[in-house]
């Protein structure tokens, strides 16, 4: 194995990620940024296609009344869970003083 094939292999990841960083941030097409980094635009498709699975965009964004609804429900949460501990803790200390 020559020097020159180990740098590509171990530049490959990040090379991976910078052509398809090009593609979803600069709005230029597959083909476009294939033919400037000189790859083959079906392997850069690929790249890309898994990059997007496994980063998938989010839903839309919520509403301001849904981010209120949301912030509502876990603040409820939130004390549920405190009543909840308080309770368990009032449990076993008249679990422990009851014959």
């Amino acid at each position: 194995m020559t020097n020159c094939h180990l740098i590509m292999q171990q530049t490959r990841p990040q090379f991976k990620a910078e052509a398809v960083q090009m593609v979803t941030e600069t709005g230029k097409s597959i083909a476009e940024v294939a033919r400037d980094l000189g790859i083959h635009d079906g392997t850069l498709g690929n790249w890309v296609n898994t990059w997007r699975r496994e980063h998938p965009e989010p839903d839309e964004p919520l509403s301001p009344v849904e981010r209120a609804r949301v912030k509502e429900m876990e603040d409820e949460i939130r004390r549920l869970r405190m009543e909840n501990e308080f309770l368990k803790k009032a449990a076993a200390f008249f679990a422990k003083t009851q014959p």
